[in-house]
């Protein structure tokens, strides 16, 4: 089979119609998205993801920030804080209450004679 401009060789317009149709990208449309009607969808399937509900950050503090605190009876949830991370070394036998506290946190505490109320 030949090829189309082999086969459309003495034809004036190569079957673009007119003599200025065929010139430019203006007949297609220009260049990627030129020209073309802002209701076209910009992007096709899903993108990103939906957060249902709200995520609470938790304030955390570790076992050696008790240290600076000088009381023997530690309230952390009046404090503010939400955990208790076990990073560190405890120097003396402290009482904390807190919400939640890490195995290795309560293990540091009770070893250096104090006690973890969890709740």
């Amino acid at each position: 089979m030949r090829e189309r401009t082999k086969k459309l060789r003495g034809s004036k317009t190569h079957g673009y119609g007119g003599k200025k149709k065929h010139r430019g990208k203006g007949s297609k449309g220009g260049r990627g998205r030129a020209g073309k009607h802002k209701h076209i969808k910009l992007h096709w399937g899903r993108r990103g993801f939906v957060r249902h509900g709200i995520r609470r950050e938790k304030k955390i503090i570790n076992v050696e920030d008790l240290n600076l605190i000088e009381s023997d009876e530690i309230n952390l949830t009046e404090m503010g804080f939400d955990k208790l991370l076990g990073s560190g070394k405890v120097k003396r036998a402290i009482k904390v209450i807190v919400k939640e506290a890490t195995p290795k946190a309560i293990e540091k505490i009770e070893e250096a004679g104090g006690e973890v109320i969890v709740g």
